[in-house]
This record gives C-alpha cells, structure tokens and sequence, in this order.
C-alpha cells in the first residue's frame, strides 16, 4: 500500500498511554486517576452551566480559570497560561522555548522524548542513581524539564533543589512538571516571581478529578507565558472549551474539599506501601499518588498478569532499568485492600 505519511509521521514512536480495559467492575490502577468524585461545587457548576452560550467561543486566554488561577496564586494572570490539559501544555512549551540540547532523567515521563522527536529537538537523559534520586547537581543544558514528583517513580525534590537548578542555569529555561505535586511534594509555583527562567506546569486531572475533562494550566513571567501563546494562537486559538473553563474554576475554588482528597489519598499510598513492604516488596518513597515497587524474584510482568486475571489493572514497562517494578495507583481503601489479597494469592 502507498505510504501517505510525512516523513515525521512515519518516523515518531508515539507515547502509549496506559491501557483503558472496557470492561466494568473492574479495579483500574494504571493511569493515576483519582478514586474520588469532583466536589459538590464543581458538579454544581458543570450543571448550571448555561448551554445556551456553547454557541459561542471560549475565551481564548483561559476566561474565568486563569483568573481564578491568578488570584489563588497571587500572581497576575498575564503569568498564567491555560490549557487543554497538562500534556498540550507541556507540548507547547517544548515548542516555545526548546531548539536542541534539553535535558531530562532517563527515567521520567516518557511523553517528553516524544514531544523532543516531533518538534526535532536534540536532547539527552540524566542517569538516575540506583535508588532512583535524581543527581541535580548534573543538571546542566540548554533546556531542563522535571517532573516532581518524578513519574514513574514517585519520588520528589525539594524546592532547595529546583532553586540550585535554575541559578546553575540561568540562562535557560527550566520546566517543572507538577502533575503529582499536591500529594506530597512541594510546589515550585512560589518561585515563579523571582526566576525568569521558571515554567511551572500543572493539571487537574489527578489532584482535582477531572481527568475526563483536561485541564491544565502553566506559571511563569509573562515574558515566558507570552512564548506559550505564540505557540498555542499558531496552532489552536481556542484550546480550552467554555464547559471546562467554568468547572474548572469551581473546583479550584473549592480547595478545602480537595486538600482533604489529596490527604486521605496520600494516607491510603502510606498503608498499601507499609503492607507491601511486609509481603516483602521494595517500595520507592513515593509523595505521589501511585506507588513504585519491586520484589527480588518476582517478576513483574508476571504478576500485572495474575492481577490482571482478578481484573485489576496496573503499570508495567519493559525498560530495562524498570522493567522488575510495577506502578500502581492509588484507588480507595477498599480497592487497595482487594488488591493486597490478590497480591498474597500470587504463587510467584
């Protein structure tokens, strides 16, 4: 059959994202969804939106969300850029800021050698020590992105650690992919005033439940939002939908109910690794709401099958470095329970 395809097209290996099962009654851990339901208030707002008005435009900068995002921030909202989740952010920015020699662990999120492919940008990875800690001290290029805490691992930085990063690179931008941030680690959002060369970026989907909805949004000086938008207004004016820009704001505003999410998610992550280190597992320090884990003589792959037999979904790669762990979400006490007896049932 004739290729149709770019060169470009034929020659990206895509991001696979984690397996979606079909199936119903099923425990899905494998794509770091939150367990628990948006707030009363947010589903209040998606319910008494005004459809009458989907015949119009969204605002093109965010609306109603990058001002909530200002003001709980207490930055102005030309340092606030939203979009159609995380991932379209994060897209963006490689575009905006990256031309070659851009730096990340080698154990990361495996959605940026992507993003570095599709726009031809050079890049090289930071070896992780052998406890899965990121050396900082080594991070040194033109363009530096992290996430914290770091995915698949779990394990976070320190905001001492961000700021060492970017004085020993000034003169380049550093991205800090804040996906899993609100259950443990600390933000880097406070920084965003001071370093010019700070972009910060963020999502609801996890720490807000709306995963479904794709939200996300970016801090930075203006100077640094403004290169977002040029990349954004040259490829889709209107990123994020009218809907999503009203719930959005909703569930930000109702911080408390989240932050008491985030805890009880957070205490669950805590208990399922206490259990797993008794049945003998490695556990990674995790500030996440997955964990990372590991059993010295079994193997992996083969108890994802076992437990995916008891319909319960988690995370394999077959990375080298990795490919002995597992990733698992973190889903509601009764779920993770559920999990635990299907783990002690595994003959392996």
């Amino acid at each position: 059959m004739q290729n149709y395809l770019s060169d470009k097209a034929a020659g990206l290996k895509p991001y696979t994202a984690g397996e979606q099962p079909k199936a119903k009654n099923i425990i899905k851990l494998n794509t770091n969804e939150n367990p628990y339901p948006p707030s009363p208030k947010t589903l209040d707002a998606y319910h008494h939106f005004d459809a009458s008005n989907l015949r119009l435009y969204p605002r093109p900068d965010g609306g109603e969300l990058r001002n909530t995002i200002a003001k709980i921030y207490d930055v102005p909202a030309s340092c606030v850029f939203c979009g159609n989740g995380s991932d379209e952010i994060l897209g963006f920015a490689f575009a905006a800021f990256f031309d070659g020699d851009v730096m990340f662990p080698d154990i990361t999120y495996s959605f940026y050698p992507v993003w570095a492919a599709l726009f031809g940008i050079t890049y090289s990875t930071l070896a992780l020590r052998d406890d899965f800690t990121i050396p900082v001290d080594r991070l040194c290029a033109k363009g530096i992105v992290l996430a914290n805490p770091n995915a698949p691992t779990g394990i976070a930085i320190g905001q001492g650690d961000i700021e060492d990063v970017l004085m020993r690179n000034r003169d380049s931008v550093v991205i800090v992919d804040e996906a899993y941030a609100a259950f443990g680690a600390q933000s880097a959002a406070c920084l965003v005033p001071e370093y010019p060369n700070l972009v910060v970026v963020n999502t609801l989907s996890k720490s807000h439940a709306l995963a479904g909805m794709r939200i996300g949004y970016a801090l930075a000086q203006p100077h640094l939002i403004d290169g977002l938008m040029r990349i954004k207004n040259s490829f889709n004016s209107y990123p994020l939908d009218a809907v999503a820009q009203c719930v959005g704001s909703a569930a930000l505003m109702d911080s408390d109910y989240y932050t008491d999410v985030a805890k009880k998610i957070a205490a669950t992550r805590d208990r399922v690794a206490a259990q797993l280190k008794i049945l003998g597992f490695t556990v990674l320090p995790s500030c996440a709401n997955f964990l990372f884990v590991t059993k010295q003589g079994m193997s992996a792959a083969a108890l994802k099958n076992h437990l995916e037999l008891g319909d319960i979904y988690v995370r394999h790669w077959d990375n080298p470095r990795i490919s002995e762990f597992l990733r698992i979400s973190i889903g509601t006490d009764r779920q993770m329970d559920t999990l635990i007896q299907k783990i002690k049932g595994f003959p392996g």
